[in-house]
């Protein structure tokens, strides 16, 4: 079997308003929905029967809708164009952690580029990435 696409990629947050002002303030994303939820289908999906839960939905300001119109949970940054010295350095002043400072690629399909990963407030790691300068 193949994966015929991806709708979105979720990710379980334990508190949604600083996971909000992350994803939308520092990152950019747009906050295109948000709800509280009980609803019986997504207590059987989430696998408890008692589950009462908040919902955002957020998606790339300047890219193609997904088919649910929204993209995000979990995001791999590379687009805009990469990771700018000064993006590197304006998330780093507003206490965004990174694991390193941005580093060259060596090797594969990014070689030449450059690459750092940071946590959001539930200690995910992300990646953002600046692809080599075409030639």
């Amino acid at each position: 079997m193949a994966v015929a696409g991806i709708l979105h990629t979720g990710l379980t947050v334990s508190d949604l308003d600083r996971s909000i002002v992350f994803y939308r303030d520092l990152l950019g994303l747009e906050l295109i929905a948000r709800w509280d939820s009980s609803q019986p289908y997504l207590r059987i999906v989430v696998g408890y029967p008692d589950a009462d839960l908040r919902i955002a939905l957020l998606r790339l300001p300047s890219g193609p809708d997904g088919a649910s119109g929204h993209h995000i949970e979990l995001l791999e940054y590379r687009r805009p164009r990469g990771v700018r010295g000064d993006a590197y350095a304006e998330l780093k002043a507003k206490g965004v952690r990174f694991k390193s400072a941005p580093v060259d690629i060596t090797h594969g399909r990014d070689s030449g580029g450059k690459a750092v990963y940071f946590l959001d407030p539930d200690d995910i790691t992300l990646e953002m990435i600046q692809p080599a300068p075409r030639t």
